[in-house]
């Protein structure tokens, strides 16, 4: 679960870079975008990709082995937000995909947005998951709105240096 959340984490970020080297002149663009492209690449077919293949045989293994799980409230959240993770993660794949045949739909600003959403589905697995209480979700999902509101304002600012001092 580590490694394929390692992968969500930085593949976006890469997306981030990959944008922004296309807005570059040449040779810039040429060689950061065909440096970016192949880490991307190699992050999606060694680590990302292969890391979703074992945690989903090693969550199927543990619910067959403990079929009771099923039965917690907690869990049955947990697993809704493991659905928004494929969702994301598929996702995620089709914007690698297109960034690699050249396509480039969105923006840096966008990217950034994006790049928290793996952190933000991280947060409500792990609060579930230390918890075990579906009653808490109410709290979880107050800790959430509170941390997707932290990250946008630390991208704001974010910005808003580097628009200031472009070399930081």
């Amino acid at each position: 679960m580590v490694t394929w959340f390692a992968g969500l984490f930085y593949m976006p970020r890469l997306f981030v870079y990959q944008v922004e080297a296309n807005e570059k002149s040449s040779p810039d663009r040429e060689i950061l975008g065909k440096q970016l492209s192949l880490m991307a690449k190699r992050l999606w077919k060694i680590i990302t990709a292969p890391s979703l293949v074992l945690c989903t045989l090693f969550a199927i293994l543990m619910l067959h082995t403990q079929p009771s799980l099923l039965e917690n409230p907690w869990m049955q959240i947990k697993l809704g937000f493991v659905i928004l993770l494929y969702i994301y993660h598929h996702r995620t794949w089709k914007i690698h995909k297109q960034l690699q045949s050249g396509i480039f739909k969105y923006s840096s600003k966008f990217m950034r947005i994006w790049n928290e959403g793996a952190t933000i589905i991280l947060f409500a697995v792990v609060f579930l998951a230390v918890t075990k209480s579906a009653v808490n979700w109410i709290w979880g999902v107050i800790g959430i709105i509170c941390l997707g509101v932290l990250l946008m304002l630390g991208i704001k600012l974010y910005k808003k240096i580097q628009d200031k001092n472009p070399e930081a």
